[in-house]
């Protein structure tokens, strides 16, 4: 038996309409056809969802206005026309539907198997796919994230939604407030030790130079935050560099700005660096004769573990006369 008759044959015996005599062929041809078992495993889930929405039967009073309807359109039309006829072939042919389920069924089945036939042809014959195209222009982006991924039915095509981080370059005057904006930006997000260090030298040349350097609490859009970005590179980042850069850009506001004062006497009490302390210590001279400050000195001048600090901070203590 072939493929085309079995197929056939399914659909007649799913709905009861195939003799039994050809049941014992089809049973046989099913037996060693791996494809028309999955057609029969098909044709199975389609009844499955069908028998899952029952037929609902219309109300008699609908039946019987929808017939005086069609009639009264009926005889508004010509008696010989073509469109005539074609209206009635086709309400013909749907009221034997209405009385036989099962055809109708059975047309359904068919139109499915040959919609499912028609759809692996197209797919076998369609042009293969070229390789993935690798990118490796570095002005497109690197890919940031993948958003979905749409596998084609029956078939090798792949579509995948990705974004891609573009790289941009922006240039100015250190004046700009992007330019200034972005300068704080990297020093916390800067991708590269070097990046973060640059940043911190610039904005430090600026706040030493009195370049509206503010603390971040001022509506300034050009100076915002510019003095705290120095005040947490002194405190957390790694490179003892980058803590010198950010200490010499806050020398200036030492005795202006008690955050800054606090942040200076905290490198001198934590730091790691002896060269970032005893530099600590230089900036706190004009402010020696605060009372916090004297503390600070008095602490480190005699529990310090590093001799040469302990000598800075006691040194630094005889210039100062009476608590201002």
């Amino acid at each position: 038996m072939k493929c085309e008759i079995a197929q056939q044959n399914m659909m007649l015996a799913g709905y009861g309409e195939l003799h039994d005599e050809e049941i014992d062929g089809l049973e046989e041809h099913l037996s060693g056809c791996e494809e028309c078992r999955r057609e029969l495993n098909s044709l199975r889930a389609m009844q499955e969802m069908l028998a899952l929405n029952p037929m609902v039967e219309p109300s008699p009073n609908l039946l019987a206005q929808a017939r005086m309807k069609l009639d009264e359109e009926l005889d508004m039309i010509p008696a010989h026309g073509l469109l005539t006829r074609a209206r009635s072939l086709f309400f013909g042919a749907l009221a034997n539907m209405q009385g036989a389920p099962a055809l109708t069924t059975l047309l359904v089945g068919v139109g499915f198997l040959g919609g499912n036939l028609t759809y692996r042809y197209q797919a076998a014959h369609a042009p293969q796919p070229h390789g993935p195209v690798i990118l490796m222009d570095p002005t497109n982006g690197m890919i940031a994230n993948v958003t979905g991924i749409a596998a084609t039915p029956n078939s090798e095509i792949v579509q995948v939604k990705y974004n891609r981080v573009v790289p941009e370059t922006i240039e100015g005057s250190l004046d700009d407030p992007e330019i200034r904006n972005l300068l704080v930006k990297a020093t916390t997000v800067g991708t590269t030790q070097d990046v973060r260090g640059d940043s911190v030298k610039l904005i430090a040349n600026e706040c030493a130079a009195g370049h509206r350097c503010n603390n971040g609490s001022e509506n300034e859009l050009d100076g915002k935050g510019m003095r705290n970005a120095l005040l947490i590179a002194l405190r957390s980042d790694k490179n003892a560099a980058v803590r010198m850069s950010a200490l010499q850009g806050l020398a200036k506001y030492v005795g202006q700005d008690q955050h800054v004062r606090d942040a200076v006497l905290e490198t001198l009490m934590r730091d790691q660096s002896s060269t970032v302390r005893s530099t600590a210590i230089g900036l706190l001279q004009p402010v020696e004769a605060d009372s916090s400050v004297r503390q600070v000195l008095r602490t480190v001048s005699t529990q310090d573990e590093s001799p040469f600090i302990r000598t800075a901070s006691y040194q630094a203590l005889q210039g100062v006369g009476d608590i201002q």
